[in-house]
């Protein structure tokens, strides 16, 4: 058998095989119920130890890809895919979730002020003399499993009131506890490929499709009140939305 190469001089050999398998994976060369190769296979097709193997095998067991049956091998999880309503946007990612049996958590990676980027200046009409606006980036996980990663951008006085609560809570139901109307939610989808820093934190191949959820939200002033994007996994998360015919004005 023809030894797979795996880079060596960037990171561990254990984590550079799993990365290869797990590509595998989500191309669908082993799928759902699917057994991978035994630990002597990937022996000889990466040339490593044991060891090696094993802790590769691990990384994948971890991240909910595969599960270990002893006596029998190791095969292919299958993946839960959840479906997030947009028909009522203002039912929240949490309340939605948990109608489908499936427990949501997030994964503070930033919260920080910078001067607002000009679509954002546009979106939430920034007065010119507003310099700074608070950035969160997120990651936002089902079951413990990374699905989306969430960058929001909040006015500075919303951001330092609820600076502490955004670091263990979703933004919607924070600012609705704390009595802010919430009225719309202005939306659009798009498709796109998961970038090297997008990959590291949903624990997804570098170029995997992913769903971009860019959002504009609005009080019952109809004033916007925060923008930002969801980028999500496509293949743990999907959007559905009911379509009625509207009666034209006469």
């Amino acid at each position: 058998m023809a030894r797979t190469a795996v880079a060596q001089d960037q990171i561990p050999l254990h984590l550079a095989i799993s990365e290869k398998l797990r590509g595998q994976i989500f191309n669908e060369r082993y799928t759902p119920g699917e057994q991978l190769p035994s630990e002597h296979q990937l022996m000889e097709q990466f040339g490593v130890s044991r060891i090696t193997v094993r802790r590769a095998i691990a990384n994948l067991v971890n991240q909910g890809l595969v599960v270990s049956q002893r006596g029998r091998g190791v095969f292919v999880k299958p993946q839960q895919k959840v479906t997030r309503s947009l028909s009522n946007p203002l039912i929240f990612f949490d309340e939605d979730m948990g109608r489908q049996g499936v427990s949501t958590s997030i994964r503070s990676l930033s919260f920080e002020t910078l001067p607002p980027p000009y679509e954002v200046r546009h979106k939430l009409k920034l007065l010119p003399s507003v310099e700074q606006i608070y950035c969160q980036t997120k990651v936002i996980l089902t079951e413990q499993v990374p699905v989306a990663l969430d960058i929001t951008y909040i006015p500075l006085e919303i951001g330092k009131t609820f600076a502490k609560e955004l670091q263990s809570s979703l933004i919607y139901p924070t600012l609705d506890k704390n009595g802010v109307s919430i009225e719309r939610v202005e939306t659009t989808l798009e498709c796109t490929h998961a970038t090297h820093n997008v990959s590291e934190h949903l624990e997804i191949p570098l170029g995997a499709p992913l769903l971009v959820n860019r959002y504009t939200t609005y009080t019952s002033q109809n004033q916007p009140i925060i923008c930002g994007e969801t980028l999500s996994r496509g293949d743990r998360l999907c959007y559905s939305v009911v379509l009625t015919k509207s009666t034209p004005e006469k």
